[in-house]
């Protein structure tokens, strides 16, 4: 209840704080989507939509406020659910040589896969020649469950699929409780075109009994050459499970090329590894603070898995453009990942490769349509070669006002 209340006076908050502070911008954005797709023969609809109003008000010449909550209303395994959420909502204030900023705020590690999204909390950055020094720190026990993505243990992926109660929200609605800090640098040109992000990151378990903490170190490093850019970046991971303690590894490479044709086109190359068990020994499964899907059809979570992925899109007109990618995903170990397309053990490693094409247009700034489909094919693959394809074709649209 305690929770609950806490989420109700922040809501309150952002509907008095607007009028209080003599808002100067106020809009509406709808984003609605609708999906149809399945395994095999077995298909369902779902729907999402979000109508999120928004506030923004300079304080002075050195303040903001920007203040946004929506109603999400979602369709799924023929359910309807209606979920309040206060999303962005943070205050910045400008000093002479950085910012601080607080409040629910969007955050990203340097690789985007570790930990990615809205977070409750702080964060200072400063600026100098020698680049952008950041720290942050924030709690996710007040974000909805499935704003923040956190399920890191068995009992979280049991919480993350109860269906939300509104008269339980203690039980049904929020996160899991954890602290997030980060520690960033960031150089947008060291010795030339080279930019480069580091970041130490750490997350701590507030449940009791046995706690599961990690921390990070990561970094990228990104060289734009001409009509290419390559991008490297790694990630150690330390992880404390009730006692024990183990090392992970994650890895990215990849390489883009933007040729001065009428198109505007880009060809992208992605290859991401994530270790896995390791029979016992110390290296264990990489397990990042937020699921972030690595396809779009099969959407897994980077651990225990590698995938290379090539993507293409080109701008055929001023307000159209069209993409194709093609993921290949793979086990890195045997043990980790045992989930679809896998229905019993296998000592196969290649899970199967998934195909994509999506068609994006946008008219007005304020508007934008978008239709998808694909498919992944674990006949591609060895690790299950019978199992059934899955499908899904999905078209949302965008509108501000």
């Amino acid at each position: 209840m305690k929770k609950a209340a806490i989420l109700l006076f922040i809501c309150l908050l952002c509907v008095l704080l607007p009028g209080m502070a003599g808002a100067k911008d106020f809009g509406v954005i709808l984003d609605q989507s609708v999906g149809y797709g399945g395994i095999g023969n077995d298909s369902s609809v779902d729907f999402t939509g979000a109508l999120i109003p928004r506030f923004s008000n300079l304080l002075g010449e050195k303040g903001e406020i920007y203040i946004s909550m929506g109603i999400i209303a979602e369709y799924e395994n023929e359910n309807w659910f209606f979920v309040p959420e206060l999303l962005r909502t943070d205050f910045t204030w400008l000093f002479g040589f950085g910012d601080f900023k607080a409040g629910r705020m969007y955050y990203s590690d340097p690789l985007g896969f570790i930990a990615t999204g809205l977070f409750d909390g702080a964060r200072i950055s400063v600026n100098s020649e020698l680049g952008t020094f950041s720290f942050g720190a924030w709690y996710t026990g007040l974000l909805h469950k499935k704003r923040a993505n956190i399920a890191m243990t068995p009992r979280e992926q049991q919480y993350f699929s109860l269906k939300l109660d509104l008269k339980d929200l203690q039980n049904t609605y929020f996160a899991p409780r954890r602290i997030v800090s980060a520690l960033d640098w960031e150089h947008l040109s060291l010795g030339g075109p080279l930019q480069v992000r580091v970041t130490l990151l750490g997350q701590f378990d507030l449940y009791g009994g046995e706690r599961l903490h990690s921390q990070y170190a990561a970094g990228k490093i990104t060289l734009p050459l001409d009509v290419f850019a390559f991008d490297l970046g790694g990630c150690l991971e330390l992880i404390e499970d009730g006692g024990s303690f183990g090392t992970a590894l994650a890895a990215e490479l990849g390489i883009r090329v933007a040729p001065p044709t009428p198109l505007q086109d880009t060809l992208s190359l992605i290859a991401r590894y994530s270790s896995g068990l390791n029979g016992g020994g110390q290296l264990t499964a990489f397990l990042p603070v937020s699921t972030v899907a690595q396809g779009e059809v099969f959407e897994v979570k980077l651990s225990g898995i590698s995938l290379v992925s090539l993507d293409y899109i080109a701008r055929l007109h001023r307000t159209f453009s069209a993409g194709i990618s093609s993921t290949y995903f793979i086990r890195s170990d045997l043990e980790t990942y045992t989930e679809y397309p896998l229905s019993v053990k296998s000592d196969g490693y290649f899970l199967g490769n998934e195909f994509f094409c999506r068609l994006m247009w946008n008219p007005y700034s304020d508007l934008q349509l978008n239709l998808g489909g694909g498919v992944f094919l674990p006949s591609l693959g060895n690790a299950a070669p019978g199992a059934d394809m899955m499908w899904r074709v999905e078209f949302s649209f965008v509108f501000g006002f």
